[in-house]
């Protein structure tokens, strides 16, 4: 249950009355502040998806990394010669970088997606706030 936030409104109403300023129409005020908060949820929000997906695709990563030692157990056989062992390790290894880089590339592009989504509703919302603001003032002129 939130709090009645009248009575600090009528607080203020009345310290404006004893100081006998002018009186002002709140509403745009608490109108652009409720589209910042919005805005701070929006993007709040985009960066929590971010973080999940995130979470999803490392959990997908460790999956495959399991899966492929598993295999590369199953199918370990000692291989006739030096050679041929250095050829398999070298192999292991090689698939094994390929897909650290991969990975390490799916992520980077995972965080920079979440983190160009929550700066642009930030972004954008100023834009829209300055916009406003530059409205108000062209009224009065």
């Amino acid at each position: 249950m939130t709090p009645n936030p009248q009575p600090f409104l009528d607080m203020f109403k009345k310290l404006g009355e004893d100081l006998k300023v002018p009186a002002m129409d709140l509403e745009p005020i608490l109108a652009h502040h409720r589209k910042n908060l919005e805005a701070l949820a929006a993007s709040g929000k985009a960066a929590a998806e971010g973080a999940t997906a995130l979470a999803a695709k490392q959990r997908e990563i460790m999956e495959a990394a399991v899966k492929d030692i598993q295999e590369a157990a199953q199918g370990f056989r000692m291989p006739g010669s030096a050679q041929e062992m250095m050829a398999a390790q070298t192999d292991f290894a090689r698939r094994a970088m390929e897909a650290a880089v991969r990975n390490t590339r799916d992520l980077a592009e995972l965080v920079q997606k979440s983190n160009s989504e929550a700066v642009r509703v930030i972004h954008d919302r100023m834009q829209e706030s300055f916009e406003e603001i530059r409205q108000a003032f062209q009224r009065k002129a």
